[in-house]
């Protein structure tokens, strides 16, 4: 089966109270980051989408709308495939942040903590999420919307690298790969992302 796994589009920042996880919707670049990658699915013929896959976080929810909107799909929601920061009361896209700012010294001063310090519990989760997918859609096309650090973790897992930030997907980069049930992965294609170069900006 062949899996096109998408990243997000560009969200909004937002702070929710202490204790609630923040789900931003997505900007305005975004909603047009979306619209450009549905057009450019729903028009591959050969490889015609059979099922939608997303994250239940909002900014994934929002960026496969366009896509289930043109193909008459209703999108399964996966909560596995939630990013590693779900928890975190504040959302601030990468692009807005400084090096002061305390989620990039949380970093800088210890990579696992993007985790939730809890790495290895991430990757199962994603890889069991990717792996069910794969079981439930023999023979199918699916698209999967999700995140940048659901997708650099589960294209960690097939290639077999070390480090989960070697490879980084753009809002709304497509990462390809060829699946099968016994458990064979073949990467196509990593941060595929011309038809929104024009958006990122």
């Amino acid at each position: 089966m062949e899996l096109l796994i998408v990243r997000h589009a560009r969200p909004e920042a937002e702070t929710r109270p202490e204790g609630e996880g923040a789900d931003p919707p997505l900007s305005g670049i975004g909603r047009l980051q979306a619209q450009a990658t549905a057009d450019l699915l729903a028009g591959e013929g050969e490889e015609s989408i059979d099922h939608i896959v997303t994250s239940s976080m909002r900014r994934a929810v929002e960026t496969a709308a366009p896509l289930a909107l043109q193909l008459g799909l209703d999108p399964e929601l996966l909560a596995d495939l939630e990013e590693s920061d779900r928890h975190r009361s504040e959302y601030v896209p990468a692009e807005e942040m400084d090096d002061d700012h305390v989620i990039v010294r949380e970093f800088l001063e210890d990579r696992e903590s993007v985790f939730g310090g809890d790495y290895p519990a991430f990757r199962r989760r994603v890889t069991d999420a990717f792996d069910g997918i794969v079981e439930q859609n023999r023979g199918r096309t699916v698209a999967v919307y999700c995140h940048g650090m659901v997708m650099g973790v589960f294209l960690q897992s097939i290639l077999g690298y070390d480090d989960p930030f070697a490879i980084l997907h753009d809002y709304c980069g497509i990462l390809r790969v060829t699946a099968s049930s016994n458990g064979l992965r073949t990467v196509r294609c990593v941060n595929e992302a011309a038809h929104v170069r024009h958006l990122l900006g």
